[in-house]
């Protein structure tokens, strides 16, 4: 008897799963909609930033209070960083446009099978100091602080960690919270930068009203040209070159409209570069690269070490991959054919008796392992079975052999593209397909608890140690009103 006669098909791909993606970004070139819409929301993402910008640089201009200067500043760093980001990343996506209306292919190649993205989340940062025995243990000399954080990047995605003030009484610098990055490849470049700005040092609040009201205008208007002008430049092949420093991937950024705010200034530190081979459950240690010298104000007496827990989540671990009816029997009961439906995700394809009981683990029928050692292969047509079918070998222990059959040749060539295109997700992401890796949300709110600021040492050579741990109140303190009210006005339309 024919497996799935006078049945109805159900095998599909998986809405937003790496197949699907597949085939929209590797199989078929993007439509000129596709490249419209595309644009404009890097645009959306670029106004946003732009209006975040001026609000802050009205905030700097108003601040009255230390803490209220130094987290400003750092929001300006940040959302600096992030407009560049996203001009390069526009000015990328006109250059394609261009080359593919002059009818060149892009060196990515239009039918060239793409890996699929996933989350990669970084936490528990801890940067150890190594203070001189004079400072630390005798608590000599000037009491000297600074105010640090860190700002990471993938691609055009950039987070910031919170500010902390660092002195000799502490040994290490912490950001515990997670950062997670939604959308990164398996060839993600994460770069870790330390910021730095000396405490003590004079910042002037003064600007005259005139000054302060057209700050923000006369910047917005200066930087939409320079937009515009980037923009168009890029849509004929050609780059702008910013006096700036360089932008992520080795091109050079547009130039961002300089800003004459007065305030603190921070200075990079220290930074480092993370890839996929620095991905695994436990902590690890990684060497920073310090870029300044003891005779900055900003100066800190880093170890040259960061500690910290670098995990990621393929969207082939987490997202249903394909799904859809299937008879499946097992070479060591030839004769006995189970009528399933199968869902592959992760590591395992899953057998459920029916499609409504996916959702619960108690009517799983079987479960078949997919890994890198798994072998599976189309079958030529068999006669006795009347259609073309699908084995899937295991060589991990013993050999098992399990035979797949679909209703219609057109399935079983979604299934075997499914599994080509899972095969080579895991083959790209490597370490991270072994076992789905935990990756813990950030709190929804900052909270204004006491933060944990103990020596690294201590807490992974001796944990057991009852030795007194330093501690540290992270910098938020509300703001005042009138500066709420000033911030409000250019903060609302960019939520």
């Amino acid at each position: 008897m024919a497996p799935f006669r006078n049945q109805t098909s159900r095998a599909t791909v998986a809405r937003g799963s790496a197949m699907e993606m597949e085939v929209k970004r590797g199989r078929f070139r993007l439509s000129v909609l596709e490249d419209s819409a595309q644009d404009c929301e890097v645009q959306r993402q670029i106004e946003r930033e732009v209006r975040i910008r001026e609000g802050t640089c009205k905030l700097l201009a108003a601040c009255s209070q230390r803490e209220q200067a130094l987290e400003a500043s750092k929001t300006l760093l940040t959302s600096n960083s992030r407009i560049l980001a996203l001009m390069t990343q526009l000015q990328r996506m006109k250059e394609a446009q261009a080359m593919q209306r002059a009818g060149r292919r892009s060196s990515d190649g239009g039918s060239e099978r793409l890996p699929c993205t996933g989350k990669v989340a970084i936490s528990d940062i801890r940067i150890p100091l190594m203070w001189k025995d004079s400072e630390y243990f005798k608590n000599k000399g000037e009491l000297h602080q600074c105010a640090v954080f860190c700002l990471l990047q993938v691609g055009s995605e950039i987070h910031d960690t919170d500010l902390v003030i660092v002195d000799r009484t502490l040994t290490d610098i912490c950001f515990n919270e997670p950062v997670i990055f939604t959308d990164a490849p398996p060839g993600f470049d994460l770069r870790m930068e330390l910021y730095s700005c000396c405490v003590e040092e004079e910042f002037s609040v003064g600007f005259s009203t005139r000054r302060l009201s057209r700050l923000g205008s006369a910047s917005s208007k200066k930087f939409m040209a320079t937009l515009e002008t980037a923009t168009s430049c890029s849509s004929h092949g050609s780059r702008t070159v910013s006096g700036g420093g360089s932008s992520p991937g080795g091109e050079s950024p547009v130039l961002l409209p300089a800003l004459s705010v007065r305030g603190p200034k921070y200075h990079l530190l220290a930074h480092t570069s993370l890839t996929l081979c620095h991905v695994q459950k436990s902590f690890r240690t990684h060497d920073l690269t310090i870029s300044d010298t003891e005779d900055s104000s900003f100066w800190l007496p880093l170890y040259g070490n960061v500690c910290c827990q670098l995990v990621a989540q393929p969207l082939c671990m987490t997202q249903d991959v394909m799904c859809g009816k299937l008879r499946i029997r097992s070479e060591t009961d030839p004769e006995d054919w189970r009528d399933v439906y199968g869902v592959l995700n992760g590591s395992d394809l899953k057998c459920y008796q029916q499609q409504d009981d996916t959702d619960s683990l108690e009517t799983l029928v079987f479960t078949i392992p997919i890994n890198k050692e798994t072998r599976v292969r189309a079958t030529e047509r068999d006669p006795a079975l009347h259609t073309q079918s699908i084995t899937i070998t295991n060589q991990c222990g013993e050999k098992t052999t399990y035979t797949i059959v679909t209703h219609t040749p057109e399935d079983t060539h979604s299934w075997m593209e499914a599994f080509w295109q899972h095969f080579y997700d895991m083959s790209q992401w490597k370490q991270c397909c072994d076992e789905l890796m935990k990756i813990e949300e950030p709190s929804a709110k900052k909270t204004v608890a006491v933060t944990k600021q103990g020596s690294l040492y201590h807490e992974m050579v001796m944990p057991s140690s009852t030795q007194t741990r330093n501690h540290l109140l992270p910098l938020n303190r509300p703001v005042s009103s009138e500066i709420q009210s000033l911030l409000s006005t250019y903060y609302n339309d960019s939520y």
